[in-house]
């Protein structure tokens, strides 16, 4: 059976690991001549996230442009597009909803073992860990 690797999600936190698994995406996307989705999601703590105002944080906005811009240019340099899109929630299930919908088209998720999540798990952190046992589609994850 021949799986077609046309569009590759990478969640990315601009921690060492993610950025391992955004190398890895690029090194598949090219063999399988696919493209990436670059996403951020931001944390918001669950008592703001119905705040009026939004409590989004616009200088770590900024800062997810940033990673966001950088992955994209790591992409082009090897000839893949790379999509970058942020979005504000809970990493794991927002991750693993986006991999789901097939509005979004995704053929495998590219994930690190391990993020910026505050406790360092044992063996998988917990944003990777919740995406491989919910996510519908093929889950990669870096060491």
């Amino acid at each position: 059976m021949v799986v077609k690797t046309k569009k590759i999600l990478v969640p990315l936190d601009g921690s060492k690991n993610s950025l391992r698994g955004l190398d890895m995406a690029i090194h598949l996307a090219r063999q399988s001549h696919g493209t990436i989705v670059a996403l951020s999601v931001k944390t918001v703590p669950g008592i703001y996230a119905l705040h009026p105002l939004g409590f989004l944080d616009f200088n770590n906005m900024k800062e997810v442009k940033k990673i966001l811009d950088s992955a994209k240019t790591k992409a082009a340099k090897k000839g893949i597009q790379l999509i970058g899109k942020s979005i504000a929630g809970d990493p794991g299930y927002d991750i693993a909803k986006f991999a789901n919908n097939s509005k979004n088209k995704i053929d495998l998720v590219v994930i690190g073992a391990r993020g910026m999540g505050s406790a360092k798990e044992i063996f998988l952190g917990s944003t990777s860990n919740y995406v491989l046992h919910k996510s519908k589609k093929p889950v990669l994850i870096v060491k």
